[in-house]
């Protein structure tokens, strides 16, 4: 997906109803996961990403500093986000616990 033509979400729009839902998609482009939810508040946020599975069963939540990934808006106005982690590399965190 050619996410050059895509509009950056701006500060105020990185809220969990705006951001969560949204598809990941890793160092090469391909879908890592969805964004579950989001945990605390400004700088130090972290995103909760379902990894793996299949259509959401089996799913393992691993948690990402927020700042790691590049949230956007499609020519659909879908929120979608990139990241330079790869699936694997998400499946190999250890498993995010509430």
């Amino acid at each position: 997906m050619d996410h050059s033509n895509h509009v950056r979400l701006t500060p105020t729009e990185l809220t969990p109803g705006t951001l969560e839902g949204a598809t990941v998609y890793g160092a090469d482009d391909h879908k890592v996961g969805k964004v579950d939810h989001i945990h605390g508040a400004g700088a130090g946020s972290q995103a909760i990403i379902d990894v793996g599975g299949f259509l959401g069963i089996g799913a393992k939540p691993v948690a990402v500093p927020l700042t790691d990934l590049d949230f956007m808006r499609d020519e659909d106005g879908d929120v979608h986000a990139v990241t330079t982690w790869t699936k694997d590399q998400l499946k190999d965190m250890p498993e995010h616990h509430h």
